[in-house]
């Protein structure tokens, strides 16, 4: 019974996600209110207040699913991997490629105060990420100085930076090319200098 309950509790969720997806493509965030998302996705107002605290709170959501899965990525890498080119930054191919999955929701999104609220988040969860293999080359590497904070902000901002451009760019780039570039240049910046 439990299992079923768990789909229901998924599907629910997944409904009242897309809906608010759709309508932020359609009007963007700002334009939305609770009652537009649960129209759409039809379910009650105290079904969405169940689940999420508020529109905010709903957009937010999906982060920490993205976090987890990035996360697991980094720690297989690790484990596995046998030299810095397999280790360091093995997340990036996994986001580069869940934002070209929802390259037009970023685009809704631009430039608007919803979208400055999700590039922080995504901001903040590459300095994280980055910053637990920076983390783990120190260790690795056997260096007493532990992280580099420079570093730590230098290659979170980079990705950043280029997640960005390559969102909106005219010529586009694969996932694969996008990422091979990131990696070049960031590992690059990783073997140039000391810890």
């Amino acid at each position: 019974m439990a299992k079923t309950q768990d789909r229901r509790v998924q599907r629910t969720q997944q409904s009242i996600r897309r809906a608010l997806f759709e309508l932020i493509r359609e009007r963007g965030f700002e334009a939305l209110s609770v009652q537009d998302i649960i129209d759409r996705a039809n379910v009650a107002r105290a079904t969405f207040y169940t689940h999420f605290q508020s529109k905010d709170d709903l957009l937010l959501s999906g982060f920490e699913e993205l976090r987890a899965s990035l996360k697991e990525r980094q720690r297989i890498a690790l484990a596995e991997g046998r030299n810095l080119d397999e280790t360091m930054l093995a997340f990036s191919r996994e986001m580069f490629a869940h934002a070209d999955e929802h390259r037009a929701l970023f685009r809704a999104m631009v430039g608007k105060k919803s979208g400055a609220h999700v590039q922080r988040r995504i901001h903040q969860l590459l300095l994280d990420l980055v910053r637990d293999d920076v983390k783990a080359l120190a260790v690795r590497e056997r260096s007493a100085s532990g992280p580099s904070e420079a570093l730590v902000q230098f290659l979170a901002g980079s990705f950043f930076g280029l997640l960005i451009w390559w969102l909106n760019a005219k010529a586009q780039l694969s996932v694969e090319e996008v990422d091979t570039l990131f990696r070049r240049l960031a590992l690059a910046a990783v073997k140039s200098g000391p810890l």
